[in-house]
């Protein structure tokens, strides 16, 4: 796991793809602020983002997820929401698979509280374990941009 900030890329020790990709103008926080919601995908890219409103929740409601074939970067827009996130393969061959590379596990107990306020982000490599949307004080509902990055694109 990475985290960093989209206005201080250089500080978050980002691997040289993802540092370009976060750097492009369409990525800036003013560009991904004024976007509309739903998927976008630049031509002849393989990776694409998703923007949109969601609820925080208590810890207890929320689910604990990792991919296998593709990185999460998930970037706070507006509002602010607490991540927690495991350091430990968590990994089980009897782990829900509720979407296409999305698995729900229930054994893994996140260590790593990240809060994430407007223009920060964290990057969740293949495999890491991350509980999102976990509320700070109180039930509240942010905006974000999740980006979803190809294995492939990492070790290019």
């Amino acid at each position: 796991m990475i985290i960093g900030n989209l206005n201080a890329l250089q500080m978050a020790g980002l691997p040289d793809d993802i540092r370009q990709l976060l750097s492009r103008s369409d990525c800036s926080l003013t560009a991904l602020m004024a976007r509309e919601d739903g998927r976008w995908q630049p031509e002849g890219c393989s990776w694409f983002c998703t923007i949109g409103d969601a609820l925080t929740q208590p810890v207890a409601q929320r689910h604990t997820e990792y991919h296998r074939e593709w990185a999460d970067i998930q970037v706070m827009l507006t509002g602010c929401e607490r991540i927690r996130a495991g350091v430990h393969a968590v990994a089980q061959a009897s782990d829900e698979e509720r979407k296409p590379d999305l698995y729900i596990t229930q054994r893994c107990l996140p260590t790593v509280d990240i809060t994430l306020q407007s223009g920060d982000f964290a990057l969740f490599m293949p495999g890491e374990p991350h509980q999102a949307l976990c509320l700070v004080e109180a039930p509240a509902t942010v905006r974000k941009a999740v980006f979803k990055i190809p294995r492939a694109m990492l070790t290019a």
